[in-house]
């Protein structure tokens, strides 16, 4: 959807976007801890530079109406899809606590990975803060849930236009989109993680026993 700025008004653009945006933020159109768009969405949106952007940006930064975790990913409740809903055995439409991260390996970017786990399992998990703590290490501590195995799967795929910028890929290259289901030993899913691996910096490497191939 685009939207317009006034270039003849008194006040600068960036400005004007900064007012747009907490008109949103407070109308409800952006939930709390949900991700803005990007500055290269929000500079196609409104027709202005990504410099523009960046000042509105740093500007509701300032007021504390947004938030910023640079390499760290978006962290909130979301609605379970069919998908998420299937894997994790709960109702389409449940909540669900959302982790999305971008995986950085000497400083470039590797992989999206976003996990989702039943909200009404662990109503308290977003309190932590998981810069510095470990998702898994919380689930034991906190929860008593001991994750002990995973089924996973590797296809490839071309990347969206999105996952491209995320993984700053000069176009759309061919990507690793890696599914997985963690459980407990008891069987139970508790963690469906979806995974963008670059496709030109990641190698899949696994040790069989011949004797169990058939």
């Amino acid at each position: 959807m685009s939207a317009c700025l006034h270039r003849e008004a008194p006040d600068p653009l960036y400005a004007q976007l900064k007012n747009s945006l907490t008109a949103d933020i407070a109308s409800g159109r952006y939930r709390p801890h949900q991700r803005l768009p990007s500055e290269r969405e929000l500079s196609n949106r409104f027709q202005v530079s990504r410099m523009t952007v960046r000042q509105a940006l740093l500007e509701l930064a300032r007021d504390n109406v947004v938030y910023t975790r640079m390499g760290k990913g978006t962290f909130k409740v979301v609605t379970a899809t069919p998908e998420v809903a299937a894997a994790l055995r709960i109702t389409p439409g449940a909540e669900t606590i959302m982790l999305s991260r971008l995986r950085l390996a000497d400083g470039v970017p590797l992989a999206i990975e976003t996990a989702y786990l039943p909200f009404v399992r662990f109503p308290d998990l977003l309190t932590h803060n998981f810069e510095i703590e470990s998702l898994y290490d919380v689930l034991e501590n906190q929860y008593g849930v001991k994750l002990t195995r995973a089924e996973q799967t590797i296809e490839a795929a071309i990347a969206e236009p999105r996952e491209s910028e995320l993984l700053e890929l000069t176009r759309r290259n061919a990507v690793l989109n890696i599914r997985r289901l963690t459980l407990t030993d008891a069987g139970v899913p508790v963690e469906y993680v979806c995974s963008i691996y670059r496709g030109d910096r990641y190698k899949f490497r696994s040790t069989l026993n011949t004797r169990t191939v058939t």
